[in-house]
């Protein structure tokens, strides 16, 4: 099963960093070191797509956020992510996510956009192993501004797979597709006056500008955050693997250290935020501080 699985992740991998090349199965079997027609069956199995359907749900999706980033045109984009025609691209993006790609460029609507989640080996998956070498935590403090943060609530999550439990995974791809001004998606700890009754301490969010009014996606609301200053806690780079052993040495470095040495204590009325880990940056959360009485 390892050996499987590490096929599929090479084959991941592969298609995204050709994207926007051409990418055959000769390609992905070369990668994966297995027959095409094996590698199709693996990566079928362990995906549940096919390649074909994988790696055009991922263009469109990435074609979505250049739509909605730049002054694009529409043949431009579809050329650059391999669509043969513009009509064929216009069509698929209006199947993919019922909206035509020229009305999207013009007025941004929040999507569904594709998600990929990387094939991972059982014995790093959930891991409660401690971290084996002592690795580095950066600290730095920084502002956040007043802002509104669009969030999906869960039923009683406090962690990232009980919520994904709860709610799915696909929230993350829609929350991708609104523009935000951290940069990214944002998963948060609420503190007990934010929650509601029957709701979960930990969602996922946007942060938006405090006089965003735009649309709000079904199922999800509006909540506003007070300026606040933040630590940030950022562990060093890691394998992709070994996310849970980065998470949880972040949270020791934060369980340890004293603000009161910067002359700031914790501030529990403002959320934690974690960031999604992403191994060529280090794992990164967000502590609300604010100064000692």
């Amino acid at each position: 099963m390892q050996e499987q699985m590490e096929a599929v992740a090479r084959m991941q991998d592969y298609i995204k960093n050709h994207i926007q090349e051409e990418i055959t199965l000769a390609d992905l079997a070369r990668v994966s070191l297995f027959s095409p027609w094996y590698s199709h069956r693996l990566f079928t199995q362990y995906t549940q797509k096919t390649p074909a359907d994988y790696i055009r749900r991922l263009r469109l999706s990435k074609s979505a956020l250049k739509l909605r980033d730049e002054d694009c045109k529409i043949a431009d984009i579809a050329f650059e992510f391999g669509f043969g025609s513009v009509d064929g691209y216009q069509r698929a993006f209006s199947r993919e996510f019922g909206c035509n790609p020229r009305e999207y460029a013009l007025h941004p609507v929040p999507l569904y956009l594709f998600t990929p989640y990387k094939v991972e080996l059982p014995q790093t998956e959930r891991s409660n192993d401690t971290m084996e070498t002592l690795q580095n935590i950066f600290i730095q403090v920084i502002e956040k501004p007043k802002r509104k943060v669009i969030i999906k609530r869960g039923i009683k999550a406090t962690d990232y797979f009980a919520y994904c439990e709860e709610v799915g995974c696909d929230v993350w791809g829609l929350l991708t597709s609104i523009k935000s001004i951290s940069g990214e998606p944002v998963c948060l700890w609420l503190p007990k006056s934010y929650i509601k009754a029957g709701t979960s301490e930990y969602v996922q969010g946007v942060e938006v500008a405090d006089n965003y009014d735009a649309e709000i996606p079904d199922g999800f609301e509006l909540i506003e955050l007070p300026a606040a200053k933040y630590l940030m806690f950022q562990g060093e780079p890691f394998a992709e693997e070994d996310y849970g052993k980065a998470i949880e040495q972040v949270w020791a470095a934060i369980k340890k250290y004293n603000p009161s040495v910067l002359g700031l204590t914790w501030d529990e009325s403002n959320p934690r935020i974690q960031l999604e880990p992403i191994g060529t940056r280090g794992y990164i959360e967000l502590v609300a501080v604010k100064p000692m009485e």
